[in-house]
């Protein structure tokens, strides 16, 4: 998520049409979307009453004809304040989304090549909602995970989340996440999971700025419509299109529906009006009332196709 120079101009754009609704690229919208608003906690027992995840409510997973399902899977990018969860939609195969979404997210497999793992290699068991339990149990093959390693304890702590994020939102629902071997509890790279894992704050763990429409390697050509989530200052949502230089060709901005307390939906329609075929980067940014004295503004790139 390094940030390349930007050539910001006070461009006339109308606040657009919000759309709750999110969607990835390519022929099909995605269907899962995050859990709804509730109460979270980094750990059991340290209840919050800040909302959880991003404001998609009352959609789930549903399989394809193809017999696949569309899942957020998070990853780890980096942020002017330090690396944060990012999140893509992923298809995976409908009859084990949660293991092959989670392998997808320990191995680092992701599509954006700004996102990355903390996991360093490996895998979990298996990883699925019990009912007995009342909870996601995610089974550690041996005790490879059980203290930091080489992470920070913040990295640690992002390393947990990365796990509660991805599997609370493919259940679709705020359970405890219980990581054991065998029967017992076990540590998760130092973190005590005895009591069960829950969601920390979005803002704490969240990047500020996710962009879920195009998708990375997305063909446009015309206009498109572009999508994701923030917490923008004023929910202002700046967007470019950039050359291979990194010089913005195009740029505007749109409202996002919120700001402040957690990641809000925005859309943006993009005009390619004139622009010559190649390869492009389409980046969507946080407002930065401080012109960089904070660090600068958080950002999400994506790379496109213009034909």
């Amino acid at each position: 998520m390094t940030r390349l120079p930007r050539h910001r101009a006070c461009v006339a754009a109308s606040a657009l049409v919000l759309s709750m609704g999110l969607a990835a690229c390519g022929d099909e919208e995605p269907t899962a979307q995050d859990p709804g608003d509730g109460e979270t906690s980094s750990a059991a027992g340290e209840p919050t009453d800040e909302p959880t995840g991003d404001p998609t409510d009352d959609v789930s997973a549903t399989a394809t004809p193809t017999d696949l399902v569309t899942v957020p899977v998070y990853f780890v990018g980096d942020t002017p304040n330090g690396p944060a969860l990012y999140r893509e939609f992923r298809k995976v195969e409908a009859d084990n989304p949660m293991d092959e979404a989670v392998a997808l997210m320990t191995a680092g497999d992701a599509l954006d090549p700004d996102y990355r793992t903390l996991y360093p290699g490996g895998t979990f068991e298996s990883v699925a909602f019990s009912e007995g339990a009342g909870a996601i149990v995610a089974q550690v093959e041996d005790d490879g995970w059980n203290a930091p390693g080489d992470l920070s304890k913040r990295e640690a702590k992002l390393a947990v989340q990365q796990l509660v994020y991805t599997v609370q939102g493919i259940q679709q629902e705020r359970l405890p996440v219980l990581v054991q071997n065998g029967s017992d509890p076990a540590p998760l790279f130092g973190v005590d999971t005895s009591g069960g894992l829950k969601a920390a704050k979005p803002l704490d763990v969240l990047a500020f700025m996710n962009v879920t429409t195009p998708e990375e390697g997305a063909t446009v050509s015309g206009s498109f419509t572009a999508e994701g989530v923030g917490s923008s200052f004023e929910a202002t949502v700046i967007w470019e299109v950039r050359d291979a230089s990194g010089a913005a060709v195009l740029e505007g901005f749109t409202t996002a529906e919120g700001w402040i307390d957690k990641l809000y939906p925005w859309t943006a329609e993009v005009d390619l009006g004139g622009l010559a075929p190649g390869t492009y980067t389409f980046a969507a940014l946080t407002d930065d009332p401080s012109d960089g004295e904070g660090g600068g503004p958080t950002e999400d790139t994506k790379t496109i196709v213009v034909q």
